[in-house]
């Protein structure tokens, strides 16, 4: 089963063009999330009264085969084309891994770090002891100790990335992005 992709990239669009640029990436993020697999598009404006002219775009796909077939279609090639005079120099895209995308959700806001930080504490507390408990008496005590840290420190990533990670994100959702009271009369 394939992995949702979580891309970010970075434009720095020329000052002259900036109103521009955002109704064209308004118009190309309407049109591009029907295509299949699309699962999100965010956007990072440079701050208010800043001289930054630097937009971030974060894009999330169902799978690598949507990811690369999306950056082959035309409606991704057009709008380079049509964004090219607009921004200076070439865009910076890059996959996100790790920490960030475990906590990447389409629909919300990354959580703040430290609920990420804690959350990834506990989990690697918890597998840390449950790997640790379960592997040292198969292992046994003749198992050279650097051989016996090996396999627990591989069998705590295998566990933490497609297991401990994307449950407790799962089960700790409402905790990492709690709805504000306005948004729950609405």
């Amino acid at each position: 089963m394939d992995e949702p992709i979580h891309i970010a990239i970075t434009l720095q669009v020329r000052k002259t063009h900036v109103a521009e640029f955002e109704r064209a990436l308004a118009d190309f993020a309407s049109r591009s999330l029907v295509e299949t697999g699309a699962r999100g598009m965010h956007f990072l404006y440079p701050p208010p009264g800043s001289a930054s002219t630097e937009y971030g775009i974060m894009r999330s796909f169902a799978s690598a085969a949507d990811r690369d077939a999306f950056y082959r279609t035309a409606l991704f090639k057009d709008w380079l084309t049509r964004v090219e005079p607009m921004v200076e120099g070439r865009s910076n895209r890059r996959q996100l891994y790790g920490l960030e995308a475990w906590f990447r959700d389409p629909k919300e806001p990354m959580p703040p770090r430290w609920k990420m930080a804690l959350l990834t504490w506990i989990a690697v507390w918890l597998v840390s002891m449950l790997m640790r408990g379960i592997l040292a008496p198969v292992l046994g005590p003749n198992v050279p100790p650097v051989l016996e840290a090996g396999l627990v420190s591989a069998s705590i990533v295998v566990m933490l990335t497609w297991v401990a990670m994307p449950f407790l994100v799962k089960i700790a959702h409402p905790w990492l992005h709690p709805r504000n009271k306005s948004s729950q009369r609405a």
